[in-house]
């Protein structure tokens, strides 16, 4: 059950719906960004082996830096996301609730 004072208004509402679609964009854009360092990553274990297993400095190959480069990678995508999620998308929800 909503509140009086929780009640959007129309003028709210579009501010809100275009803030829900920017977010929605930030979110998939990263998402895309995250699927394809992974994927690239599979695809270049499962087809360029002898690539992947280059040897850089004895004891690490090109696939031990590659698979950390995703984790370091999945990290900094979600850094990305919390820094705008509160710069730009936490004051902009709370200016519209106010």
């Amino acid at each position: 059950m909503l509140s009086p004072d929780k009640v959007v208004l129309p003028r709210e509402g579009d501010e809100f719906a275009r803030l829900s679609r920017t977010r929605s964009r930030i979110a998939v854009a990263l998402s895309l960004m995250m699927i394809a360092m992974y994927f690239g990553f599979m695809a270049m274990f499962a087809f360029a082996k002898p690539t992947m297993g280059t040897i850089l400095v004895p004891g690490l190959s090109l696939c031990i830096l590659l698979g950390a480069g995703v984790i370091v990678g999945s990290f900094l995508l979600c850094l990305v996301y919390v820094v705008w999620a509160n710069r730009f998308y936490d004051p902009a929800v709370r200016r519209i609730m106010s």
